[in-house]
């Protein structure tokens, strides 16, 4: 089996970080509350060189946030888009970038909720269990316009219905009861702070690599 799978296809090498982060620039993360995270996003009709530098962007922002994902409306970009580099409970990585991603839903009787910890980059500081299936299939485009399918199961299966949810202008605390959810504001409230620092450094790092 090969360890690392490229917009849903396996490769036999793959770098640290993916090569769109070096043409990127690291932008600011939306935070909770904030219009953009809340509406649903456009879907993109115009693929060309704005695009990819929208990705590239991404790309480089989600690592500098130790991230696994990250969609477009967490940069301000109200486009249905996200990128991922994220592994799954086999240790297999995956790496890429979903346009106008749908995600396809399975019968109750053929998916099975995990009920794990979760976070996000727009809350930061915050990780509250939330049931999520344990696999998951994408439907999209890539950056040229060309038709994807990226399946997940596990760990990545959860990160791929994630950020498909950011596309449509849901966080996970939507997901939560209004206990839970201010739970996940307490905590954000207590380690914020920290947390953009952490950023702030790694980026830093980041840029003089």
């Amino acid at each position: 089996m090969p360890r690392v799978f490229v917009q849903g296809s396996p490769a036999d090498h793959y770098p640290r970080y993916a090569p769109e982060a070096e043409r990127g620039a690291v932008r600011r993360i939306t935070e909770v509350g904030e219009e953009v995270l809340h509406r649903p996003c456009r879907d993109v009709t115009e693929f060309g060189p704005d695009l990819a530098a929208l990705i590239d962007d991404m790309f480089l922002t989600m690592y500098a946030a130790d991230g696994a994902g990250l969609a477009a409306n967490q940069v301000g970009v109200g486009l249905r888009l996200f990128v991922y580099d994220c592994p799954d409970d086999d240790g297999i990585r995956h790496v890429g970038h979903v346009v106008n991603p749908v995600l396809e839903h399975s019968g109750v009787a053929g998916r099975r909720l995990i009920d794990e910890g979760e976070g996000c980059l727009s809350v930061p500081g915050a990780v509250m269990a939330v049931p999520r299936p344990d696999r998951a299939v994408v439907h999209g485009r890539d950056r040229d316009g060309r038709p994807l399918t990226v399946e997940g199961t596990g760990y990545f299966a959860r990160c791929l219905a994630h950020e498909t949810d950011h596309t449509y202008g849901h966080i996970y605390l939507d997901r939560l009861s209004k206990r839970e959810k201010k739970d996940a504001l307490r905590q954000m409230a207590a380690q914020r702070d920290e947390v953009i620092a952490r950023r702030a450094a790694k980026a830093a790092e980041l840029s003089r690599s």
